[in-house]
């Protein structure tokens, strides 16, 4: 009885809704007629192209926003956790980037790199560079975004590294200090081991996060130009909300769902693992 309205609104919230999709994949149906027609695995035939196009693009996004705020975020805790002076407000001012919502991000990166008026082709007129379109280029485009996402998210990393670093025993430090250990070697042989299990773990999360990443890639790109920046979330939107085929949208969702449960799955391992390790 405790347990049942938790798991009333959990089905309601996730189980319905994913029966629900999985149900709508199998018929030819729009958003702007009722009627619909059984077509069964036909909408899985007509996207696979689609789909096997934007996992590539999802996953060049999610490796790579993934691993520069890991390292921009593990370098700056490593610093932050010495003492600094002033290094109470470099924290606080380190974590603006994470208190703005990701459309205002998005807004504001995208006024950085506009070809027109932006701040970075303003500044390379001026040294009497030539202009870049960032937004517009395959090659560039998707690295503005990932530039953006960097930016948004590596304060979360550095917090939850600078929280392990504070929990780490001085003792060992001094001792291999006293024992004659370089700057270089106390990291390596104490800080490091102590840090791997929480990096690896923030690390498989911050992946699954951009994995499904949408506000930032419609707002500064729309998953364009062509479709260098078009990921699995950008996809189905456009399929159900641009070419109202809630069908095939539901069948790219199906598809999507397949794809992160492989890396939700290495997440789960991997944390049995660290459990297993303490």
């Amino acid at each position: 009885m405790l347990a049942a309205p938790a798991v009333a609104l959990f089905i309601a919230v996730a189980v319905y809704p994913l029966v629900a999709s999985f149900w709508t994949s199998l018929y030819d149906q729009s958003l702007v007629r009722p009627e619909r027609e059984f077509v069964g695995l036909r909408n899985y035939a007509e996207v696979w192209p689609d789909f096997v196009d934007r996992l590539g693009n999802t996953l060049v996004f999610s490796t790579l926003a993934t691993l520069f705020p890991l390292l921009i975020g593990v370098s700056l805790a490593l610093l932050l956790n010495a003492r600094l002076k002033g290094r109470a407000v470099l924290r606080g001012a380190l974590m603006l980037p994470w208190l703005f919502p990701g459309v205002v991000v998005s807004f504001l990166w995208a006024w950085i790199f506009n070809d027109s008026y932006g701040v970075i082709n303003h500044v390379l007129s001026q040294l009497g560079l030539p202009e870049v379109d960032f937004l517009g280029q395959p090659a560039t485009a998707m690295a503005a975004v990932v530039i953006a996402k960097t930016w948004n998210t590596f304060p979360w990393v550095m917090v939850v590294v600078l929280a392990v670093l504070q929990t780490l025993p001085r003792e060992q430090l001094e001792a291999a200090a006293l024992d004659g250990a370089s700057r270089p070697q106390r990291f390596l042989h104490v800080s490091l081991p102590h840090l791997m299990g929480p990096v690896a773990l923030v690390t498989m999360l911050e992946f699954i996060y951009n994995f499904g990443s949408f506000d930032m890639i419609f707002v500064m790109t729309g998953g364009g130009p062509g479709t260098a920046t078009m990921t699995l979330a950008v996809s189905l939107y456009q399929y159900a909300f641009t070419e109202f085929s809630l069908g095939r949208a539901a069948a790219m969702g199906v598809l999507w769902l397949g794809a992160l449960s492989v890396v939700c799955a290495a997440y789960y391992l991997l944390n049995k693992k660290l459990e297993g390790r303490r």
